[in-house]
């Protein structure tokens, strides 16, 4: 199986230069994540945007959806800020034939204490045998994305209720 992975941004590709939070959105780190991993399986990389999730606009998430339906690959692996993962979802669920999983990170992946990695795994290992749909794979969950919501005061995503 071959997958492409769309980063776009999001605190998982943060760079903070200070103690004053001034940050700025850098390279996509999912290539060192998945190299450092020993990641064997075949998979390309490809920067979509560099933005906080809350900095995307509407055109941004078109252009998202655009890669999503021009890539050659069935499986999709979406790294995405996770304030509004749930927002560009909704602008894939009807995307026919392609499994497609958003995940991010609520620590940017370069500390050392980050979910990313493990995120990413999760995000990976889902890949590979759901049907297609589109997923958020985040915090050891792994669901369709109209059924979860981040819970921001615990630093996490959770099902919906109801």
């Amino acid at each position: 199986m071959k997958f492409r992975v769309l980063a776009t941004g999001g605190t998982i590709d943060k760079i903070y230069f200070d103690a004053a939070s001034t940050y700025e959105v850098g390279e996509p780190q999912v290539a060192p994540l998945l190299r450092e991993a020993n990641v064997t399986l075949d998979y390309v990389v490809e920067s979509v945007l560099q933005k906080d999730s809350l900095a995307m606009t509407p055109e941004d998430r078109a252009l998202v959806r655009a890669r999503v339906i021009a890539a050659p690959e069935t499986h999709l692996l979406i790294t995405h800020g996770t304030d509004t993962m749930t927002d560009t979802a909704k602008e894939l669920v009807n995307v026919e034939g392609k499994v497609i999983v958003l995940t991010g990170a609520m620590l940017p992946a370069r500390f050392r204490s980050s979910d990313a990695l493990f995120n990413l795994g999760c995000a990976i290992g889902a890949l590979q045998v759901l049907t297609p749909g589109v997923y958020i794979a985040m915090n050891g969950r792994i669901a369709p994305a109209a059924a979860v919501k981040k819970n921001r005061a615990l630093s996490r995503f959770e099902p919906k209720e109801g």
